[in-house]
């Protein structure tokens, strides 16, 4: 009888209502990983071509033009090439960005993520400069 007191004892796990618990917790982390994260990389492909768009043109409208190629091939639609902003600092063109996104979960609930960017060399946009 000991020895069977002794594996009990020895026997360690998660009870059903952890497990459960886990589970829920995981789930609810995955269904926000996948409502987030193709707002994430649409944030990136805005950045990606707000560069491009820099480089390839000289002027506010060939960028903002450059901006709009490039987004329609990306498949962003958070923002357009109207919505930038483009300034000229210390002699040179500097494009920025600001939107925010606003998820739906589930009832009242909802997260906003709010996204901004620069072609600035210090990365700050051109209304924080």
């Amino acid at each position: 009888m000991r020895e069977m007191d002794w594996l009990a004892y020895k026997q360690r796990g998660i009870s059903l209502t952890g497990l459960i618990v886990v589970l829920a917790l995981v789930g609810l982390i995955g269904v926000l990983a996948m409502k987030i994260l193709p707002t994430y990389t649409e944030y990136r492909a805005v950045n990606d071509a707000i560069g491009k768009a820099r480089t390839a043109g000289s002027t506010p409208q060939e960028i903002r033009a450059a901006f709009d190629r490039s987004a329609e091939v990306n498949y962003i639609s958070a923002i357009s090439g109207r919505d930038l902003t483009i300034e000229r600092i210390d002699g040179e063109l500097v494009v920025s960005f600001a939107y925010d996104k606003k998820i739906h979960l589930a009832g009242p609930a909802s997260v906003l993520l709010e996204y901004s960017g620069s072609t600035a060399k210090a990365g700050k946009t051109a209304a924080e400069q």
